[in-house]
């Protein structure tokens, strides 16, 4: 079975940095689409940063020159280096990959982690 899991979250002063880490086991690197969401209750998951089929990096508008995504193929994990956090970075951010190429739609992902929660304030 594939299994996501996060780490890395925590609460921190706005200006502050946070690296989540998302540890892969049962899937393989590099392989399909994988990335990160983010969601605040009540809202719509957002996508926040991706790498697809080809290793080409998506970033939302909202993180660009704030955030970076890179992934790890030896130890199976995806990072997500965020720098200048904002009050509006608050949420809980999910890992998510893949089963198949070009599934890189944020509903055609299959596996999702359970989350780590970022407060910034």
């Amino acid at each position: 079975d594939v299994q996501l899991v996060e780490s890395g979250g925590g609460s921190v002063q706005a200006g502050s940095s946070l690296r989540l880490s998302c540890v892969a086991s049962g899937y393989h690197f590099p392989s399909y689409c994988i990335g990160w969401f983010r969601q605040v209750p009540g809202t719509e998951r957002e996508g926040v940063a991706a790498i697809d089929d080809d290793g080409e990096v998506t970033l939302a508008d909202s993180v660009k020159g704030r955030f970076t995504i890179s992934q790890d193929n030896g130890v199976k994990s995806l990072q997500l280096q965020m720098n200048s956090l904002k009050l509006e970075d608050t949420a809980t951010y999910y890992c998510a990959a893949a089963d198949r190429l070009g599934a890189c739609g944020q509903n055609e992902y299959t596996y999702w982690g359970h989350g780590t929660q970022v407060t910034v304030s």
